[in-house]
């Protein structure tokens, strides 16, 4: 019973929306998903996959990754997806990947970057400069992250793409680095590209709030002193990501990407408590600044997000109630200092 009720959640709630299929028909060409392998590459490309099918469209998709998890290639595969196992930053297998029309380039390394500063920074700086390369005749949706913007006061509406970033730590500031290279060769080549700053989606498998609802389960303090936060259900984003094909420009253009409301860790976790049926044990005071995204435009194009906090909430509670898995790989949205 617990299976069927947690393969209900997830066949609702990855379904192809109108909205997404109404754009998908315009985005002609075949697609490439760099960096595959990561929390959003396979759902999204299962999202194309469904999408395509829906419409009756014949696309190739392809899929790129070392593919050190055997498991995952067969899963991608078992889609219909072409999956290439491919190390990026070996330039000669890079050159030989397919000329396809569409680039999403999920491609990046976060976890663990301190004590490897030199591969953060090949894989977020140096590697976007080849791809950009590489793929100048393409139309590029380039993954960032709201982590090169400024902390700013909890009480403001966060920050838009007018504001300029102030990344913290060798992460975030390798991160805006792939984006200065990006909009580069966007000028150079007359690539268009849309850079995708992206906090923070949240699934079923892992996230902010399925890490705040792990902790409340667990009847384990929770730290206030970033109080703050914004989330955007995971199946929203990709529709988003791929979406944004039709919105790439020369120059690059930049896009927040999250859900509309500023969030308080607090509220979010009490609310959780009341679904598991346990008390939220917090600690610290909170800090009155926080990493929050301020994603009007993106709101403005595709419309708010279809999944809401509250019921982002209620799917957590259950997936936890059914003893759903997990990933087990944390956010770390709670980190100050920008030591990932």
């Amino acid at each position: 019973m617990e299976n069927k009720i947690l393969r209900e959640l997830e066949e609702k709630y990855t379904k192809p929306s109108a909205d997404f299929l109404a754009d998908l028909k315009n985005i002609d060409g075949d697609f490439v998903f760099l960096g595959i392998g990561g929390k959003m590459g396979p759902s999204m490309a299962k999202l194309l996959i469904d999408g395509l099918k829906a419409l009756g469209l014949k696309r190739k998709v392809y899929g790129v990754s070392r593919f050190s998890d055997k498991e995952g290639k067969n899963y991608l595969e078992s889609l219909g997806i072409e999956t290439i196992a491919c190390d990026l930053l070996d330039d000669d297998a890079l050159q030989q990947l397919p000329d396809v029309k569409n680039v999403i380039y999920l491609a990046g390394f976060k976890f663990g970057a301190v004590g490897k500063e030199d591969f953060t920074w090949a894989m977020n700086t140096y590697l976007p400069g080849r791809v950009a390369d590489k793929f100048k005749n393409s139309r590029i949706v380039a993954l960032s992250s709201g982590n090169v913007l400024p902390f700013v006061p909890v009480t403001s509406a966060g920050v838009d793409e007018e504001v300029d970033p102030e990344p913290i730590g060798e992460y975030a500031q390798s991160t805006l680095g792939r984006e200065r290279i990006f909009t580069y060769f966007s000028k150079k080549n007359n690539t268009p590209t849309l850079l995708y700053r992206l906090n923070y989606a949240v699934d079923f498998r892992y996230g902010v709030v399925r890490e705040i609802a792990k902790q409340v389960y667990n009847e384990q303090a929770i730290d206030l002193t970033s109080n703050n936060v914004n989330v955007i259900w995971q199946h929203d984003a990709n529709e988003i990501a791929i979406r944004s094909l039709l919105h790439t420009a020369s120059p690059a253009k930049v896009l927040n990407v999250t859900g509309p409301e500023i969030l308080s860790i607090k509220w979010v976790a009490e609310k959780i408590g009341q679904g598991l049926g346990k008390k939220a044990i917090f600690i610290n005071e909170p800090e009155n600044t926080a990493l929050l995204n301020n994603a009007a435009e993106c709101h403005r194009l595709f419309g708010f997000p279809k999944v809401g906090i509250l019921e982002i909430i209620d799917i957590t509670v259950q997936w936890i109630r059914n003893n759903g898995d997990e990933f087990g790989k944390d956010t770390h949205f709670q980190e100050r200092k920008g030591k990932f």
